[in-house]
């Protein structure tokens, strides 16, 4: 079975979890009472929202990812629903809006400031209505800006663009309608295109999300599907159910024949809802149970045996729901591979628990932080809405590193060779304009700048070749997208100059080295 390997060679065998002090929790939150199977919990580098109590509605709290410790009773809330919040999610593109539905049919888009809250915030940013039934979940595209799909009691998946100037927004783009039941999960595979979903009725669909086509239908008798989870490029789905005993199960599935399970594996005896959680970086996937304190993980690999059990993070306190840090959000310094944030309701607490690689080094351990989505959106929405697809922008982790293309494998050598004249091309971000063509009398140096960059390490050359592009990316929109582009830029700025500085000695160099030469011959 998964968990008894004979002997497999992984860096990520021995990660371990890590509870945080109770300095770094977040003490006497009111976490909400409700019986939803949901995560009530949303994470991003700047806050931590976590469904609450709350008389007369539904609301949340928003509280600073760094203000830990007892929280204040009279805490501002973002309550403008008029039933209890069933889900929150952050946007991908903008840690400073999110997005919450509730019992009362309508789904809100709220603005946080980036002050700390000083009252209570009752009027969203935008209100979408559409369903007449509760509305249980909501999913930001991965790669779309703007795009929110939502499901409800009504058995219809809304597809919402946010790129208008409407307050309240009632019509979708698009209705699918491919349901008989209650849609209990809902996930899109790396770029967007594919849609999967877990129904009630005990079948998983895989919908094109633009046309509403089902593509394929999965159904299993031995498998009651609670949770379905897209594996990242690994062509696989991972779904969490119960078996026809009643024991809490796991499932994998071939992305092309959902006709029956590449692998069936019953966990426990336990009543309460699997949650699966996946990091494409490390192939890691992490299984938590609502109801116990445990953390399960796994290594997913491409071939037989698929699922290899890796260790289980253990703990007394029962977590209600679970949120999950955004990898641009770890400390790297400390190697964290991954950070959830769990709700229990019985002590009033949030606990950060840390999932840790032992390394002894502080310095950037390269190999298990690979590129890594990151907070620009690839496309925006009438590109989407238009059928194009388009993976997710990566960024490296590596302090100080900005953003790089969403496909680097596809980089051709040609703008590497360009981007080496950097005395006349500082302003243009490590590309060249197109009128600047090479003249037949700068042959000689142009060989000698292919030398030099033979001669640089190979992490250097990826660092420009995967520069800031100011030609690929839209305009900035916001305020942080501004700084975002301005920090980029002077980063880009800086590793240029770090470059002209490297040739000017090599040139210092090549000139004495000629001199001597000279010098050398002349006494013969």
């Amino acid at each position: 079975m998964s968990w008894h390997p004979e002997y497999r060679s992984s860096k990520f065998r021995h990660v371990y979890g890590k509870a945080a002090s109770k300095e770094k929790c977040y003490d006497c939150v009111p976490i909400t009472h409700n019986v939803h199977d949901n995560h009530f919990c949303a994470v991003n580098p700047h806050f931590i929202a976590v469904v609450t109590e709350c008389a007369g509605g539904g609301a949340f709290l928003v509280i600073p990812i760094h203000q830990t410790g007892k929280l204040d009773p009279h805490y501002p809330k973002i309550c403008g629903h008029k039933g209890n919040v069933l889900d929150i999610k952050w946007n991908p593109f903008n840690d400073f809006v999110i997005a919450s539905c509730s019992e009362d049919t309508t789904v809100k888009i709220w603005d946080i400031p980036k002050h700390l809250l000083t009252r209570n915030i009752t009027s969203p940013k935008k209100e979408l209505l559409g369903h007449v039934r509760r509305v249980g979940l909501i999913e930001w595209h991965p790669t779309a800006n703007n795009i929110l799909f939502s499901s409800g009691y009504d058995y219809k998946i809304m597809v919402w663009n946010l790129d208008t100037k409407e307050a309240v927004i009632s019509n979708p783009v698009k209705i699918l309608d491919a349901h008989k039941d209650v849609v209990l999960s809902m996930s899109f595979n790396t770029d967007g295109s594919l849609l999967a979903t877990a129904c009630r009725d005990r079948k998983i669909r895989l919908i094109d999300p633009r046309s509403g086509t089902v593509l394929q239908v999965g159904s299993y008798k031995s498998h009651r599907v609670n949770k379905v989870f897209f594996l990242g490029n690994m062509k696989k789905l991972f779904s969490t159910g119960t078996s026809r005993w009643n024991n809490r199960q796991i499932a994998l599935w071939d992305e092309n024949d959902l006709s029956v399970p590449l692998l069936e594996e019953d966990l426990d005896g336990s009543s309460g809802v699997l949650f699966p959680f996946y990091d494409s970086d490390t192939h890691m996937l992490y299984v938590v149970g609502k109801g116990d304190g445990n953390i399960r993980y796994y290594e997913i690999s491409p071939e037989k045996p698929y699922l290899n059990y890796l260790m289980e993070y253990r703990s007394h306190l029962p977590q209600k729901g679970i949120g999950m840090m955004p990898k641009r959000g770890l400390e790297v310094s400390a190697c964290e591979i991954f950070r959830f944030y769990k709700l229990i309701p019985t002590k009033n607490l949030i606990e950060p628990v840390s999932m840790i690689v032992p390394r002894r080094s502080e310095s950037y351990q390269e190999d298990i932080y690979p590129l890594t989505t990151g907070a620009q959106p690839a496309l925006t929405a009438q590109e989407w809405l238009n059928g194009i697809n388009k993976g997710p922008l990566l960024v490296s982790l590596r302090p100080g590193s900005g953003a790089v293309n969403s496909l680097p494998q596809f980089l051709e050598p040609e703008p590497l060779l360009k981007t080496t004249d950097m005395s006349q091309n500082q302003g243009w971000g490590g590309r060249m304009p197109l009128g600047n063509m090479e003249k037949p009398s700068e042959t000689e140096d142009s060989r000698k700048q292919l030398k030099v960059e033979e001669e640089l390490p190979k992490n250097e050359q990826m660092c420009f070749s995967d520069g800031f592009d100011i030609f690929g990316c839209p305009p900035p929109r916001t305020e942080n997208e501004l700084l975002q582009m301005f920090y980029r830029q002077q980063e880009e700025i800086r590793r240029l100059r770090e470059l002209v500085n490297q040739k000017d000695v090599q040139i210092k160099q090549m000139e004495l080295e000629l001199r001597n030469l000279c010098t050398d011959t002349g006494s013969y």
